[in-house]
């Protein structure tokens, strides 16, 4: 029969390894951060001026689009408050920001 035996050194533990960098440890964390940024937080931030600014240069006679999809021409603006006229006779009072986009 054959017998295998394996050399093992009694080394000291640690020997040989180097002592880990807590700052390389929070690299990945860090990483992560900075895609999300980049992908995620600054488009949202940027779309939300964007839709702030629309809704600041509404006026009256301005066809819009809720974000519930209804069609409508703005008739009167007070503070947050809008009327649009969806039907001749048919008025709704809603929020301003529940406009969602001006009408193409």
């Amino acid at each position: 029969m054959l017998s295998l035996a394996f050399a093992q050194t009694a080394s000291g533990a640690g020997e040989g390894q180097v002592a880990a960098n807590p700052i390389m440890s929070l690299m990945p964390i860090l990483l992560i951060f900075v895609v999300f940024y980049f992908l995620l937080i600054k488009p949202q931030k940027k779309q939300q001026k964007v839709h702030a600014e629309m809704l600041n240069m509404l006026k009256k006679n301005d066809e819009v689009v809720t974000g519930g999809g209804i069609y409508g021409t703005i008739v009167n603006i007070q503070d947050d408050i809008i009327t649009l006229r969806i039907d001749d006779n048919t008025r709704i009072k809603m929020q301003k920001g529940s406009i969602s986009r001006l009408k193409k």
